[in-house]
């Protein structure tokens, strides 16, 4: 079986994103890794960080072989950026946004088999100018197809209906159509793209206790209950709409394979708390696989030598590991 091949964007140049590259460089992996970017970036990053590394210029049609320790392949962008570490400029987010959309494409046309980001700064791109909510949907507007923000980390996974949005406007954004698409989304990447044959999910409710029969709340009778009792009606496992507060229990967690959160913040501080550093944010619904870190750009500490590159050597080995079955999925 082929080598998978992985391509990373180098994210916010004046982050951790190169000092990440710089880290991972330094093993040995399964597999070809490439970077798109300015390789002048990754070098003198890598010279500030006291490293030992070699880069090798390539383009997207190069065999690579097997990725070696100290050696890091490089596909050039087009456009060059100089970048003081902790030092956010506008003028970088037109890179930053080439890096995000050429892989893509990249990836789209099947010369890679998945794309992995480092973290972006969203609002100094959006600060240039560019409309730009984050990684998640950017690349859905490039590919298509009904992007669900997904995290994991060994024993717990959740998805989010919404992602990032004001918190005043959630309930409203929250209609019949998205939920039912936002679960359909799931249950169909979690048996094409993990091979889970029959997906267990847990829903989280939108308010208090669930909304305690509507007393706190008439989401959960209006818009949520609905939706689950028509997809159970098609022999679906779905526990719900529960109260987050307890949907996060081991005993819970132990019976599903995954929690539907139904706003960023009721789901991501439990998983974060659970393994930060370690978890890994999965974009469902996409025609292609792309993977990502879980944590921001951490400007204080870019050139320090003081970053842990545990989210993106995880976010790089589930890139591998959806690869792999993917092709397994395909011969059955």
């Amino acid at each position: 079986m082929a080598l998978p091949r992985i391509l990373l964007t180098t994210g916010e140049p004046a982050g951790i994103g190169p000092d990440l590259l710089v880290a991972i460089a330094g093993e040995a992996w399964d597999c070809e890794l490439t970077v798109i970017g300015d390789p002048a970036l990754i070098e003198s990053r890598a010279a500030e960080l006291g490293a030992s590394l070699r880069v090798r210029r390539t383009a997207p049609a190069v065999t690579l072989g097997r990725h070696e320790a100290g050696c890091l392949s490089v596909w050039p962008t087009q456009r060059s950026v100089r970048a003081q570490c902790g030092r956010l400029e506008p003028d970088h987010s037109a890179y930053v946004l080439e890096t995000i959309d050429e892989g893509t494409r990249a990836c789209l046309r099947g010369v890679f088999d998945a794309l992995v980001t480092p973290p972006v700064h969203k609002g100094v791109i959006n600060a240039a100018g560019f409309a730009f909510t984050g990684h998640t949907e950017h690349i859905a507007a490039l590919t298509g197809g009904d992007p669900v923000m997904m995290l994991a980390v060994p024993g717990l996974r959740v998805a989010l209906v919404t992602t990032h949005m004001p918190l005043a406007k959630v309930s409203g954004a929250i209609t019949p159509e998205l939920l039912e698409r936002t679960l359909r989304t799931v249950h169909r990447d979690l048996r094409l793209r993990f091979g889970i044959v029959t997906p267990r999910i847990a829903v989280c409710g939108l308010n208090p206790h669930a909304g305690e029969g509507g007393y706190l709340g008439r989401e959960e009778i209006e818009v949520i209950e609905p939706v689950l009792l028509r997809l159970r009606g098609e022999g679906w496992q779905l526990r719900g709409p529960l109260p987050a507060d307890t949907a996060f229990l081991s005993e819970m967690l132990a019976e599903v394979d995954v929690v539907l959160a139904m706003y960023h913040d009721q789901g991501l501080p439990v998983l974060k708390h659970a393994g930060f550093g370690r978890a890994v944010n999965v974009t469902l619904g996409l025609p292609i696989i792309r993977t990502s870190v879980d944590h921001g750009t951490a400007l204080d500490r870019a050139g320090t030598g003081r970053v842990d590159a545990g989210s993106l050597r995880a976010a790089i080995e589930m890139a591998i590991t959806l690869v792999r079955r993917g092709r397994l999925l395909e011969k059955r």
